[in-house]
């Protein structure tokens, strides 16, 4: 069993945010395979399915992005799994807009809802898909930051993203079906 988890935050209003890729992308791995989020369950909206014989749950938080923590450790205490289980799906400002990279552990890099789950869960060592979101620019100020992650994609972003989001899915599948190392052989490389 995954628990597959896309940050981001509940509403209307935050739904084209940069900082909601994460529930983009586990929408789209979801409509792909047929699951929907038609429960609501570890104050998350959750559903389930089997994808290439792995039994599957998608969540997306309904805490905010600052208390993602909260959601996981529920979802992770509900559905008796580990943290082995665990795949987050979350926007990266450090990575150019489009990149994507996989990896097991290691820092926030900043981002409040991949701390707030280190901080609940008690261990950074989850696997994450981050998707590069890009920069405002090379020194920010702290609100420019803010309002870049919580900006809508520009229209030319939006087609590097209407790219990256089904690279997602397929690296979660990948993920699912081949593991760890090679989801990250074949999917932290640039695109051709």
């Amino acid at each position: 069993m995954k628990l597959i988890v896309g940050l981001g935050n509940p509403g209307s209003e935050y739904a084209s945010n940069r900082h909601n890729i994460g529930f983009m992308c586990v929408n789209h791995f979801g409509r792909t395979h047929g699951i929907r989020f038609d429960q609501k369950k570890g104050k998350s909206r959750v559903g389930t399915g089997v994808v290439d014989g792995v039994e599957v749950i998608l969540a997306r938080p309904q805490t905010y992005m600052n208390r993602s923590g909260e959601a996981v450790k529920a979802l992770l205490g509900k559905y008796r799994a580990s943290v082995d289980d665990l795949i987050v799906v979350h926007d990266e400002l450090d990575l150019p807009l489009g990149r994507m990279r996989i990896r097991k552990g290691g820092s926030s890099a900043g981002n409040h809802g991949i701390e707030s789950i280190i901080a609940e869960i008690g261990t950074p060592d989850f696997t994450r898909v981050r998707v590069g979101i890009g920069h405002p620019t090379e020194d920010p100020e702290r609100t420019e930051v803010i309002g870049h992650v919580l900006g809508s994609f520009m229209p030319d972003e939006k087609k590097v993203i209407d790219e990256v989001i089904p690279r997602v899915t397929g690296a979660l599948d990948c993920l699912l079906t081949d593991g760890l190392e090679t989801a990250m052989n074949e999917f932290n490389r640039a695109p051709s």
